[in-house]
């Protein structure tokens, strides 16, 4: 029997192992369970574009919860490329700059937004295998943000408007073959091999996070080891800039994906091109 249940705020897509049809559920983190969820109608929730254009507050508990291991996790959102920022944070600008990777023009704060995309095909779900690419790269490194989902159609959208377009929030892990970048001096090969996009577990509406997540901080751990650590304060294009900027020419669709840019590394001298399988995103609130 459904029921309304608060705090259904971790929406997860996942396959149940037997039934293997993709739904969407809330995902408790401490408990490692998930919450499977339906429409108040009582149709099953299959995907989050479903969510976007319904309306979350019309999602409820649908069943018993799920341990997390009888599930199959999938990416939230994996139906469309992914629209991604380079160099958005000045310590990330000023490191690659130096790299030995950048083919660009090195400056440390770019005059307008740097946009490319990736694949929709490089995308993958949390916790599913990185493939390296033997023999195409061997400097596949990874590279921690945060995913801005958009919620409703816009063309040419005021900065002033843009946080109106913004349903929610998502980890991305940009994975990037760095002499792919170098070599054909722009961002797409590089970005957008089979798997160089994980993705998730959760995503987030921003109306439940404090501040609509304004103040979202992000890090990157290997190995246990804090790499990467920033709040979205510190990008040189803030989220409305990046909104205004791609809507200009083009419609922004509900369920696209803004990568918004990594983090400068937190190693002196940086590390570039050491991609580590044990790579662990956190996104969390600012207190």
């Amino acid at each position: 029997m459904a029921s309304h249940h608060e705090g259904l705020t971790n929406f997860v897509a996942y396959l149940q192992r037997g039934v293997w049809v993709p739904r969407i559920g809330h995902f408790d983190l401490e408990r490692q369970t998930i919450q499977p969820l339906s429409f108040d109608s009582g149709t099953p929730v299959e995907n989050l574009y479903q969510v976007i254009e319904a309306g979350a507050g019309r999602c409820i508990a649908a069943g018993p919860v799920i341990s997390v291991n009888d599930v199959k996790l999938l990416p939230p959102l994996s139906a469309r490329d992914v629209l991604a920022v380079g160099k958005n944070y000045m310590e990330h600008a000023k490191e690659f700059n130096s790299s030995g990777y950048d083919s660009s023009d090195k400056v440390d704060r770019p005059s307008h937004p740097v946009i490319f995309t990736k694949r929709a095909t490089s995308i993958i779900a949390h916790g599913d295998d990185i493939y390296l690419h033997r023999g195409f790269t061997e400097s596949a490194d990874y590279e921690g943000e945060i995913g801005v989902i958009i919620g409703q159609a816009g063309y040419q959208i005021h900065e002033n408007d843009a946080w109106n377009y913004v349903w929610g929030y998502t980890i991305i892990n940009d994975v990037t073959a760095r002499e792919r970048q170098r070599d054909h001096k722009q961002f797409y090969i590089g970005k957008s091999p089979d798997t160089f996009c994980p993705m998730g577990p959760i995503a987030v509406k921003k109306e439940d996070l404090p501040d609509g997540g304004r103040f979202l901080r992000l890090q990157t751990r290997v190995n246990g080891e804090l790499r990467q650590d920033a709040t979205v304060q510190d990008l040189i294009f803030s989220i409305p800039c990046l909104v205004s900027t791609l809507s200009a020419g083009q419609t922004l669709q509900p369920g696209d994906i803004i990568a918004t840019g990594t983090v400068g590394f937190k190693k002196n001298p940086p590390i570039f091109g050491t991609l580590c399988n044990d790579a662990d995103h956190k996104s969390s609130p600012q207190v």
